[in-house]
């Protein structure tokens, strides 16, 4: 990982953006985020490491960590900075991470950042169907967020536990704003007059559409259809120069071009109206579809980045927290700006969207007219002009790299290891690394992405991989000599090993965000980096090759985003009861990765574990 230097002021504006007054259904006790011990925290690193590195290397790393963390040593006194600050803010970590992980990567949303979420193809081909799907899709957003408003949405809980609902407020009408050094949140929901609008983007071009009538109640349905026609009929030709695709560009030159942007008022008032609405609604032209075995994938890529600036990438605002894309061919899904949202919540959000879409339209349209909805226009100059066909060949540099293969596996889902006492998610995660050795000869470092909303202002951590006992299981399963119950023996262990790994994480008591506000804490206090924190295993060990994430939801979707680092993959998966959805994405410019070449060792490996469980001669 790439150590940045964060300045102990920029958390503290970042959070007066972003802090607002809890809605009504937020007034849950969840309690704050503790610090971990750091006896504990450094045991658990040096565990990490000893399936990955060699003995020699993990000696010396060894001997690092034990002068880091003696008693009255440097380590101490930066763990007493995090205990002090633990007591004084809401959240001792999140706002760092959110600063480290999002705001200071220069690095474009598109691919790198922003997770897509594809969802099953909708019975249409036709843009009235397109259009009709897509007002209700409105009507179902704006029945949600006005459940969070008046405090109908129900606090979350797992194992009778709830979690923290301060997301749900942020997700609407906020938008990521690009900075030279660093981005910022922008949240306009809690203003003295709040947006009542969203922007539709179709050809390319931006609409500002107001979806809430004079006396303050919601459009219903065939309001939002009448007006989306009009939209369309507004929209028949492409625009030349598509405005979208700027906000695709690496962060410092995007931030450069921002600025260029909003020099003329025009423009200015075009992006904050943009930037201020409760969302945006894409509505795509086709998927080019090839083949049924490959539209799936086609299907999620046009999500996570539009195609390409031939297809629908001109019709994204990446900086946007949510961007509905709808497809003419009845493909459909959602794009998020992740400084602000995460997996559980967008899933909570979409069960909504899809229970609504059930229901028949119970409101008619009041006969009312509607104003016309307002198309946003630009000023382009020569060096907007120029800024935007750069961003243009960029990003398609980088759609062309990406590839990605999206699979139902159908052999079996989540009830197969819960019929074997075994964790479905433990279950995958040790095939998973698996299958990357089969198809590499090592294990690598993995992140499997796990939720801290039980705790008060809680984001994410990583659950680190492979185990020992992963590692173990792994040299054995494709050893002849070993006999099957010592392999099934093995394959328990190691997913045993996993699961309690992940509920120690879940108590608050990962690595990585104790590591990074140890680290964090020390250029507060003015110090330099720690020296393990230079050290070439802590480089090695967060060089995550597989970079994971299971959202799991009650519908067949699929969740899609790019790889951590250029040679390695993520890959992302929602288990249902008897067939599990992946997606697996990879550069094509590393010779040694190919997702479609890991997907079909995922599945042999995946067939041959049920065999292990279930054997049938």
């Amino acid at each position: 990982m790439i150590l940045r230097k964060i300045q102990p002021g920029i958390c503290r504006a970042w959070l007066s953006r972003v802090l607002l007054r809890p809605e009504l259904c937020f007034f849950s006790s969840v309690p704050p985020q503790p610090v971990p011990p750091l006896i504990q925290t450094l045991k658990d690193y040096l565990s990490s490491l000893e399936p990955l590195l060699p003995p020699e290397e993990l000696r010396h790393t060894r001997r690092m960590v034990q002068e880091f963390g003696s008693p009255g040593g440097l380590g101490a006194r930066l763990q007493k900075g995090l205990e002090k600050r633990a007591r004084h803010t809401n959240n001792w970590i999140s706002p760092w991470w959110v600063q480290w992980a999002y705001l200071e990567s220069r690095q474009p949303l598109p691919v790198h950042s922003n997770p897509a979420i594809s969802l099953p193809r909708r019975d249409y081909n036709d843009w009235r169907s397109q259009l009709v799907f897509a007002s209700k899709l409105i009507a179902a957003v704006l029945d949600f967020k006005a459940k969070i408003k008046t405090g109908q949405l129900p606090v979350e809980n797992v194992r009778g536990k709830p979690l923290c609902m301060e997301l749900y407020p942020l997700l609407f009408s906020s938008c990521r704003i690009p900075g030279p050094k660093h981005d910022y949140i922008a949240h306009h929901g809690r203003s003295r007059r709040s947006p009542t609008h969203i922007t539709v983007v179709r050809n390319y071009q931006f609409f500002q559409l107001e979806v809430y009538n004079s006396d303050g109640s919601r459009m219903t349905e065939s309001q939002i259809h009448s007006q989306l026609l009009r939209i369309r009929a507004q929209s028949w030709k492409t625009d030349k120069e598509p405005m979208g695709i700027l906000t695709s560009e690496h962060r410092h030159t995007w931030g450069e071009a921002y600025d260029r942007l909003l020099r003329d008022k025009l423009n200015k008032e075009s992006v904050r109206l943009i930037e201020t609405g409760l969302f945006s609604l894409c509505l795509d032209s086709p998927v080019m579809r090839i083949s049924d075995e490959k539209y799936a994938s086609r299907k999620a890529a046009q999500v996570l980045h539009g195609g390409g600036t031939f297809s629908n990438s001109g019709n994204r605002w990446f900086d946007k927290t949510l961007q509905f894309v709808v497809g003419e061919d009845g493909s459909w899904g959602l794009l998020y700006e992740a400084a602000t949202a995460e997996g559980p919540p967008i899933a909570t959000l979409l069960h909504h969207i899809l229970k609504y879409c059930e229901k028949p339209d119970p409101k008619r349209a009041p006969l009312v007219p509607l104003p016309m909805p307002k198309k946003l226009y630009f000023n382009i100059d020569r060096e907007i002009k120029r800024d935007i066909e750069h961003a243009k060949r960029n990003l398609d540099i980088l759609i062309n790299d990406l590839d990605v293969n999206v699979f139902n596996f159908k052999r079996f889902g989540k009830e197969l290891p819960k019929q074997h006492n075994l964790s479905p998610n433990a279950f995958i995660q040790v095939a998973l690394q698996l299958a990357y050795y089969r198809a590499h000869n090592e294990v690598c470092p993995a992140c499997d992405i796990a939720s801290q909303r039980m705790f008060r202002g809680g984001r994410t951590e990583y659950i680190r991989s492979p185990t020992n006992q992963t590692l173990k299981f792994i040299l054995a399963f494709d050893d002849p000599s070993v006999s099957r119950e010592a392999k099934l023996q093995l394959f328990r262990e190691a997913v045993d090993a996993y699961t309690a790994l992940t509920l120690k994480v879940l108590q608050g008591h990962g690595v990585d965000l104790h590591l990074l506000g140890l680290k964090l804490q020390a250029i507060v206090e003015g110090l330099s980096v720690p020296k393990v924190f230079m050290d070439t295993a802590y480089g090695l060990a967060t060089h995550w090759k597989l970079r994971t994430g299971q959202v799991p939801a009650n519908t067949d979707s699929v969740m899609c985003f790019g790889p951590l680092v250029p040679d390695g993959y993520a890959i992302c998966y929602n288990p249902q009861a008897d067939h599990v959805h992946f997606s697996i994405t990879a550069f094509n410019c590393c010779e040694e990765t190919n997702a479609e070449a890991l997907a079909l060792t995922l599945k042999d490996t995946l067939c041959q574990l049920q065999e292990l469980l279930q054997p049938t001669v």
